[in-house]
């Protein structure tokens, strides 16, 4: 690992001095891989081109039904994330977002009324802080006091994984949720990688081992993370993909709920689901995750674990829910504990967006 006392510095000094734009990007594992949709591509538009050209994330990390929600984003950055989400959870919603980078949060900072503007707001509902998540705990931030955070390409960045994944825990909501997206790696990163600040500071060197990553998220109070969206990262410079060897990263984005009920396995209690519509940008179907597709009107049989995730959270009023837990059927089909980024997704990854 880079050495405990520089983590910090390290990435101060790759994204406050020597990245001056996503172009300056030796991989693509700082570039939104998936595909944008319409209504993000607009909101995007009303956003600063400065704000914009020190973008630095690896996926959308914006979840549905976001109207007056209290948003936290880790890693804001200049707040690309921020001013999207900003526009998403209306003036009664608010985004407060956290950073380390003096020169990232200045950017952030000084549009905060170019955005208000253009949003027609009447007053702003985002505000920006100096703040690492691994200490966050020291700040005057109550628990249960957001209902989504969101994380874009950070804790690969971070030193104390453990610790950062535990603060999002206490600060969110029970029934809330954790909305980020990473990179992950097919194996664990040996030392003589994660001492590289290149490596380090490209996102690539500090990612978690998948399987790890699942272990911290339980231990945490993250049972069953659910995979939203995976592509592989491709290495564009020779020198970095021979340093690497065999190794293989992908972007990944997980959401992670905050609920007491949930198991750590998809048990079968016998129970369905229905999704009634209304979800605004996703009235004919709704996706949950990668495997979980709910067709409108369509009665479909769910893990108790599905089930709790829309029952007991802000999805709850979108669905109509069928069953109890009194009879358990045993495992519910299709769970599994293999490496979770699909070949499908592998096979058709698309182009990157910096």
């Amino acid at each position: 690992m880079v050495q405990k006392n520089s983590v910090t510095e390290v990435v101060q000094n790759y994204y406050g001095s020597v990245l001056s734009s996503s172009e300056d990007l030796k991989t693509n594992a700082c570039c939104t891989l998936e595909e944008i949709p319409e209504y993000i591509k607009k909101a995007t538009g009303k956003i600063h081109d400065e704000v914009l050209s020190k973008y630095y994330g690896c996926g959308l990390v914006i979840p549905q039904t976001l109207e007056g929600m209290r948003v936290l984003d880790i890693g804001c950055g200049t707040g690309k994330d921020c001013y999207l989400l900003s526009q998403l959870v209306g003036e009664e919603g608010s985004v407060l977002g956290i950073d380390i980078t003096d020169e990232q949060l200045a950017v952030a900072k000084e549009h905060l009324d170019y955005h208000r503007n253009a949003f027609g707001y009447t007053k702003g509902n985002v505000a920006f802080q100096k703040a690492n998540i691994e200490t966050i705990d020291t700040l005057d931030l109550p628990e249960n006091s957001f209902d989504i955070v969101v994380s874009n390409c950070v804790f690969n960045l971070i030193e104390d994984k453990q610790k950062a994944f535990q603060n999002v825990f206490r600060l969110l909501k029970p029934g809330g949720e954790m909305y980020f997206s990473d990179v992950y790696s097919d194996r664990r990163i040996p030392q003589h990688l994660t001492a590289d600040p290149v490596l380090y500071g490209e996102c690539l060197s500090g990612a978690l081992y998948w399987k790890d990553f699942l272990r911290i998220a339980a231990k945490a109070g993250f049972i069953d993370p659910r995979l939203s969206k995976s592509s592989p990262i491709t290495i564009n410079e020779k020198e970095v993909e021979t340093k690497l060897g065999e190794i293989k990263f992908f972007s990944a984005t997980y959401r992670l709920f905050k609920l007491a009920s949930l198991e750590d396995a998809c048990e079968d209690y016998g129970q369905a689901i229905i999704y009634k519509g209304g979800i605004p940008h996703s009235e004919a179907y709704f996706d949950l995750d990668e495997h979980h597709h709910f067709p409108k009107g369509k009665t479909m049989p769910v893990c108790s674990n599905t089930f709790d995730m829309l029952a007991q959270t802000r999805f709850q009023e979108y669905f109509e829910f069928i069953g109890n837990t009194e009879t358990h059927y045993g495992i519910f089909e299709g769970c599994g504990i293999s490496l979770p980024f699909t070949e499908a997704n592998v096979a058709n990854a698309g182009a990157a967006c910096c």
